[in-house]
């Protein structure tokens, strides 16, 4: 049996970082995402974001790849969201993605800051953030 204490902060950007997802319907794709970590059988803990990026705070399986899991997740977001109504300007995911690992000591930090996203990005830019 294997056993991890992994956290993992993921960040997906939409396509050109263009501002496309929804606030007023994030919350249906912050279920779905969580529907999915669920199906893989992780642990959801925290996830939030902004017009052109979402935070996704979660553990992982140890049998399952990161590259793996970021793909099942940007694959079957994106097909979703281009059926719903609800993000009529969204047309995917950017290549690639910002991964970091953190300690389960470091969680309630973590999260407080996926928490407070918008607050965040009122002082700092997303971009200059990553630059960082």
């Amino acid at each position: 049996m294997s056993y991890t204490q992994i956290l993992y902060h993921i960040v997906l950007r939409t396509k050109r970082s263009e501002k496309s997802i929804s606030q007023l319907n994030v919350s249906s794709l912050y279920k779905y995402i969580w529907g999915i970590v669920k199906n893989k059988n992780g642990t959801l803990y925290r996830i939030n974001g902004m017009e052109d990026h979402i935070h996704i705070l979660s553990d992982l399986h140890p049998t399952i790849a990161l590259a793996d899991y970021i793909k099942d997740i940007k694959v079957s977001t994106s097909l979703w969201m281009k059926k719903s109504n609800d993000f009529p300007d969204f047309k995917g995911w950017g290549e690639g993605y910002s991964a970091f690992t953190y300690s389960f000591k470091e969680k309630a930090i973590i999260i407080n800051y996926i928490k407070n996203q918008q607050e965040h990005h009122k002082k700092e830019s997303s971009k200059d953030e990553l630059m960082e």
